[in-house]
């Protein structure tokens, strides 16, 4: 219940701070003026988004930071439009959450001396946003959410030791989705596992696709793919309808229905991502620097969906962290 109170707490905030964002221009004399781009609405960027406040609240006490928060909704063309307003209102620095947004603040901060910083770009380097991950390009570093597969198949057949098949759902249009397919499916192959994918164009796609999919494999297996996360709910449905889990990509999800994940901490990501750009800031060139990452995953299992499935937690994460399915996951 707390959480849950925490969560619309944090949705209500940031409601806010995009409605006054005009007022962003008159705020504390000599206060670092800062764009934040966040692709779309749903738990692991809106933790994402919280990380970065902390991060920079941290940096600069309250009244030395201001934040002009605004959300995509899932659109590239809104997208395009914050970017180019961001940059010519001048700010000291756009900090941009997720792959889509991220590229349409490289495209409109490109020619400017803003310094563009991502947060929860998958693969950096497949996106066109750095030439690799030991170092930023032109303007432009950040930190990667990039997911241990290893780690996730092994949970996912620690659960399900009979495994064969495995589903994917992805967005053909996210190039962090394409990249991430193609490890996930390397990772499968040394496991004898045939992984199963659908590739959808948009959020019209997925109730079929996602039906299609779950007649077809022993369970799904979520990539940080912004269009499928943002309609998990759908997926939930299909799935549960054909009797097979749902593994998420991290704790949001698995607080919303997915049975396990190997989590990263997506707070803990968007501080490093705030510390990376304050350092920027105070001089550091982006190209010196490597892409940020959070190396260690935590398994995280939710206890409910377990037990509706009749699986057991294996000995091996008896040590995990358990959740349970959110009452606002339970409603939709």
């Amino acid at each position: 219940m707390r959480k849950t109170h925490i969560a619309k707490f944090l949705g209500a905030a940031m409601a806010l701070t995009m409605a006054f964002t005009g007022c962003a221009s008159n705020g504390t004399k000599g206060a670092k003026r800062i764009g934040v781009i966040q692709y779309a609405s749903h738990p692991s960027l809106d933790n994402c988004y919280e990380g970065v406040r902390q991060g920079l609240v941290e940096a600069y006490g309250e009244d030395g930071v201001i934040i002009d928060l605004q959300n995509g909704q899932g659109d590239g063309a809104a997208c395009d439009s914050i970017s180019a307003n961001f940059v010519s209102k001048g700010y000291d620095m756009i900090y941009a959450i997720a792959t889509p947004a991220a590229l349409s603040a490289y495209s409109a901060a490109n020619k400017s001396d803003i310094p563009v910083i991502f947060c929860a770009v998958s693969d950096p380097v497949a996106a066109g946003l750095t030439e690799s991950l030991e170092a930023g390009y032109n303007n432009c570093n950040g930190t990667s959410d990039i997911l241990d597969f290893s780690a996730q198949v092994d949970l996912i057949q620690s659960i399900q030791p009979d495994v064969k098949k495995i589903g994917v759902l992805y967005t053909t249009t996210e190039a962090n989705s394409m990249s991430q397919l193609e490890s996930f499916k390397a990772v499968c192959t040394e496991k004898g596992i045939e992984v199963v994918d659908q590739g959808v164009s948009g959020a019209a796609d997925i109730p079929q696709a996602a039906t299609t999919l779950a007649s077809q494999v022993d369970c799904i297996n979520n990539f940080t793919d912004n269009n499928v996360v943002n309609n998990l709910s759908i997926v939930l449905e299909k799935a549960n309808a054909a009797n097979i889990p749902v593994y998420g990509s991290e704790i949001e999800q698995v607080k919303n229905g997915c049975l396990a994940s190997i989590s990263i901490d997506y707070i803990a990501l968007g501080k490093k991502t705030a510390e990376m750009g304050v350092e920027v800031l105070n001089g550091t060139d982006p190209k010196t620097m490597a892409v940020g990452t959070i190396s260690d995953g935590t398994p995280v299992i939710n206890s409910e969906v377990m037990e509706k499935f009749g699986f057991t937690v294996p000995e091996k994460y008896a040590d995990a962290e358990m959740v349970t399915t959110n009452s606002e996951a339970d409603a939709a």
